[in-house]
């Protein structure tokens, strides 16, 4: 649930900036974005007396450090592909989060194949259970991206090689973040502690990119849309930050992972409303897929891992 309201917040998000980019260059979006919600955050760990010294500031700075790199592979790339292009690259990040915990389990289950040399006797419910499942949640993972295809339709540019590279680096990037995002919850750092620090990291990439770019014009008017972006990224962030934290084993990642395609359905949706953009027959197969397989994902979990244990790291 926490993943389904994070999706639908960045999907809020996206319409701000949408609005914002009018009159605001992405580097000062992204700087406002990070300043803003850096300021609700504190006020809110403050009110909540959390507080925001941390004794895990490799952790924070590695994963603010990775976050802020994957916005501005992102944002280069938006700046040369079609946005339905460079969306799609970026939505990869679920399946490369698949890939790496699949991958993890794999190699522990061939470990235990040249440990005990009974490895695919490992019994039911024991490690080859636990293949099978993890293999099976990134078929879903893979069959919503196909979805997301679908519903986006990138075009290929073969001019723009460069900046397809730094789109599948933002995806790449953004699933180390998540991974990060639970070691974090995992030593038992809070929410907001992890999700302010990512702001200062933000703020501070938009302004050295605001070095570079220079500065619009200020426009009372147009202001409002980067409260609103302010706003909507700390609540996001947040909601994404406890949808990750909740993972407590490897299946349970892969299905949040899943359900981060959600935010497709909310983007579609908020698209036709507020810019009359238009949804095909094959776009409508497309969410189907992305829908069903994020069922799937569930329903997968609860089968094949009703009592998953708690991995402690």
């Amino acid at each position: 649930m926490w993943m389904i309201v994070a999706s639908l917040l960045f999907a809020v998000m996206g319409v701000c900036v949408k609005k914002g980019s009018e009159d605001f260059t992405s580097a000062e979006l992204v700087f406002w974005r990070g300043v803003i919600s850096a300021v609700i955050l504190g006020v809110m760990a403050r009110s909540q007396g959390i507080g925001l010294r941390t004794s895990h500031f490799k952790l924070h700075a590695s994963r603010s450090v990775v976050g802020s790199f994957s916005m501005a592979a992102w944002f280069y790339s938006l700046g040369f592909l079609p946005l339905a292009g460079a969306m799609t690259l970026n939505y990869l990040s679920s399946v490369w989060v698949a890939l790496f915990l699949v991958g993890a389990g794999f190699v522990a289950y061939v470990s235990g194949v040249n440990g005990t040399g009974k490895g695919g006797e490992a019994g039911e419910g024991g490690e080859t259970r636990m293949l099978v499942g993890q293999l099976a949640l990134l078929a879903t993972v893979v069959a919503g991206f196909s979805g997301v295809v679908m519903i986006l339709k990138p075009s290929a540019d073969p001019q723009a090689i460069v900046a397809t590279l730094f789109g599948l680096l933002s995806g790449l990037l953004a699933a180390f973040c998540y991974l990060q995002v639970v070691a974090l919850s995992r030593v038992g750092e809070p929410e907001i502690r992890v999700v302010f620090y990512y702001a200062l990291a933000t703020a501070a990439l938009g302004a050295i990119w605001m070095l570079f770019t220079g500065i619009s014009t200020w426009r009372w008017s147009s202001s409002i849309w980067l409260l609103a972006i302010g706003v909507s990224a700390a609540l996001a962030q947040l909601t994404l930050t406890k949808a990750y934290g909740a993972s407590r084993s490897h299946v349970e990642t892969l299905v949040v992972a899943n359900l981060q395609y959600c935010g497709i359905l909310f983007a579609v949706l908020f698209g036709s409303v507020f810019f009359g953009e238009h949804v095909d027959a094959v776009g409508w197969a497309g969410i189907a897929v992305v829908v069903l397989s994020s069922i799937a994902a569930t329903v997968i979990r609860d089968r094949m891992f009703p009592k998953a244990p708690v991995e402690e790291h």
